[in-house]
This record gives C-alpha cells, structure tokens and sequence, in this order.
C-alpha cells in the first residue's frame, strides 16, 4: 500500500466511525507515523509502507475510530505553535486556551510589562501549557504551575525542558484547596504574584457524560467536574489567588459557557475587580480578566478590548 492509498483507506475508515474531517486527521495520523508532517503527502504520495509501517497505520486509525483524540494517540499537541507532550493525567490543550494567553499578553502590553521581570502563577497546569506559553512570550519572567497530579507536574517539567524553558518554569504538586501561602518556598522566593493564571474544571457534572467521547473518555474528569453547577473550583481558587496576587497584578481565568457573571460576582467578593471577557474565535466568552486594587483604591481596565 501506498503512503496516499493509506490515507485514502484511512479516510474511509474514520468517516465511517463518525469522525469529523476524517481526512485531516487520517493525513496527519498516517504521516506523522512516518516520521513527516501532513506535506509528506503531497511530496511523496507513490511511497510504500513496509509491513511494520503499515500496522502502526492500522493501530493508530483503529484507536481514533475508536475516538480517541490525535493528540493522544500522537503523545503530543500543539498549542500557542508550541508542541505540548501529554499524558492520562494532563488535560489536552485546545486552542480555545489561547484566548486567555493573549488576553494576557495583551494587557501585560497595556501595562508596558511585556519585558518585566514578572512572576506568573499558573494553577491545575497539567501540561503546563498555559504558563510555558507566557513564558515564551515573556522573555524576563519567571513562574510556577501546580497541580495535584504528581504525574501531570511530571509532565509539565518534562515539557519545561524540551522547550528550553526549565531554567525560569518550576512545578510543584500542590493543591489550591490547601491555600497558596505555602508556595513561598519556591525557588523565586517569598512574595506575591504578579499574574495568576488557571483553566480550571468547569463542566457541570452532569453534563460530562454527554460531551464528546473525545473528552469524556480521555480528559481526565479531575480536570472537567466543575461540580453541581461548573462552580466549585472557581469558589476555592478564586480566594486562595486573592490572598497572594500581588496589589495591581492580574488574575485570568478560563470559563465555560454561560458563566461570565458568576464567575464576576465570585471575584468581587474576593475583592478583585473584574476587567474584562476575552471571546474565543467562535465568539463565546472563554476567559476573565481581574484586578487586585492598589492601596485599596478602585482599580480601572486598562483598556476596552474584548
């Protein structure tokens, strides 16, 4: 068989399944086990598969018929064109995120604090995605990711590396029920935060059931159950930032559907004054931007963006 009669016959396979974009997904899964990138198609389309090549097709498409994300059959995503390696215990990144690290980006722009040695908080990093991706944007700053999966700040740090960014990323298995004062020990020294970053689980639990197979199968659900209402982390989180972000620094929260106004009403209790909603590409409004006031006094946006 031939590298373009694979995907064809790949094609087939995953349409059948229900897969949407089948071909998309049967090119990049076929071409990526040959060791190039969905251009290996086009180059070299009259190349045949050995044996051994053909049954890493075959295992691979029958695993994403059977649902399982690309991502996590490949081992890796890409996000903020950056490439993510992922496990059971980390939550596969999804351009949805990237809202909130440029919502960021964008008003640390706004401040003048794009090279500022800034110390960032990332909170449930998983993959660390959120945080790696300020930090290679933000070429002073340095930060922490926590997350109560030893395996997920494993994975995290592992990524830290292969991206070049160890020396200014550190990771601890820590949760934010247990408040956020004790991470004074880490290696940045003791203080504040200037910006805390978090996608926290925020699905209803209810609803978890009927999401996509990709999702209710293969996320992990430590990363999904928001609670009865999708609210329970933010009710812990949102607190335990406040006591610690810094007078003047930025909390940025990812959000689900629907939950713009509870997730405000839970951060001025806190006394953090929200900023802003930053939309997604499909419109939908996927991260909050907050304020710790100076000194007490009222704090205004920046600016209107969003």
């Amino acid at each position: 068989m031939t590298l373009a009669e694979a995907v064809t016959a790949a094609t087939a396979r995953l349409a059948a399944a229900g897969i949407e974009e089948p071909r998309r997904d049967a090119r990049l899964l076929v071409c990526r086990l040959l060791g190039g990138g969905p251009e290996l198609l086009l180059a070299h389309p009259d190349k045949p598969l050995s044996p051994a090549e053909d049954a890493r097709v075959e295992a691979a498409v029958a695993r994403r018929a059977a649902r399982e994300p690309v991502s996590r059959i490949l081992g890796e995503r890409e996000f903020w064109s950056l490439s993510f390696a992922l496990n059971a215990a980390t939550l596969d990144p999804r351009p949805d995120s990237e809202t909130l690290v440029e919502a960021v980006l964008a008003e640390a722009g706004a401040r003048d604090d794009l090279a500022a040695p800034l110390r960032l908080l990332d909170l449930g990093t998983g993959t660390g995605c959120l945080l790696l991706a300020l930090l290679s944007e933000l070429p002073a700053a340095r930060g922490t990711g926590i997350d109560i999966s030893a395996q997920a700040v494993a994975q995290a740090a592992a990524n830290a590396a292969a991206l070049g960014l160890a020396a200014r990323a550190h990771f601890l298995e820590h949760s934010w029920d247990a408040g956020l004062e004790g991470l004074d020990a880490e290696p940045w020294g003791a203080g504040s935060w200037d910006i805390i970053v978090s996608n926290p689980p925020y699905i209803v639990s209810a609803e978890i059931a009927g999401l996509a197979p990709e999702v209710a199968a293969y996320d992990p659900a430590a990363a999904l159950d928001g609670g009865a209402d999708g609210l329970d982390a933010y009710r812990a989180l949102i607190p335990a930032a406040a006591a610690v972000l810094k007078p003047g620094g930025l909390l940025a929260l990812e959000i689900g559907l629907g939950q713009g106004a509870a997730v405000e009403a839970l951060l001025r209790a806190a006394g953090l004054q929200p900023l802003r909603r930053a939309a997604d590409l499909a419109g939908t409004d996927r991260c909050l931007l907050a304020a710790k006031a100076r000194n007490g006094a009222a704090l205004a946006p920046a600016h209107s963006r969003g």
